[in-house]
């Protein structure tokens, strides 16, 4: 076997383990959007924020590395725009463009696109480099997402940092931290 056809029989993202191209893409970027509706509803109000604790990022990043650049991105669109369109499916059962916390939603489409692009390149495969890319995964969804918080609070960078940054350190920290256990190990059960 060839270095190309060998290059092109190893799957470059955990989706492409799965056989059947556009069956397989369908069902994957319908499934991830999915599951990010999904893990939305663990949700929790956070005092003096409109943006509750969820598990909607961590499910955008693992999504994100498990389909690439393309996928993630089209399925975060497609959670986007049915929820923005009146899919229940934000965090607390609610839906809209109009909500202070949309920006994240927008968020997650620039942070699974950039989750996927590094897991393809091997982002994914260790513990310390599945801490940095999904580190730079959830900044990317406070890059959009503290923007549109100071928008639609008409607030300062300061207030919306404490309203939307600030409480969910901690908890976006424990996710990079989880999904650092994951993915790797996820990679190491694919190869046997």
């Amino acid at each position: 076997m060839s270095n190309t056809q060998a290059a092109v029989a190893r799957p470059a993202v955990l989706g492409d383990v799965v056989p059947g191209r556009l069956v397989r893409d369908i069902a994957l970027v319908i499934g991830a959007a999915v599951f990010v509706g999904v893990a939305a509803q663990v949700s929790v109000p956070v005092p003096g924020t409109p943006v509750p604790v969820s598990g909607q990022t961590f499910a955008v990043l693992l999504s994100g590395a498990a389909l690439g650049l393309n996928r993630s991105a089209v399925a975060m669109a497609l959670y986007a725009l049915a929820g923005a369109l009146g899919m229940p499916w934000f965090a607390g059962g609610q839906s809209g463009w109009h909500l202070a916390s949309f920006g994240y939603v927008l968020g997650f489409v620039l942070a699974g696109a950039a989750v996927g692009a590094l897991a393809a390149r091997g982002g994914d495969r260790s513990p310390l480099r599945t801490v940095a890319t999904m580190t730079f995964g959830t900044l990317l969804i406070y890059a959009v997402g503290v923007p549109w918080l100071m928008a639609m609070t008409h607030s300062g960078l300061n207030a919306a940092f404490t309203m939307g940054v600030r409480p969910f350190l901690i908890g976006d920290a424990l996710k990079v931290l989880l999904a650092a256990g994951l993915l790797p190990g996820a990679w190491r059960l694919v190869r046997r």
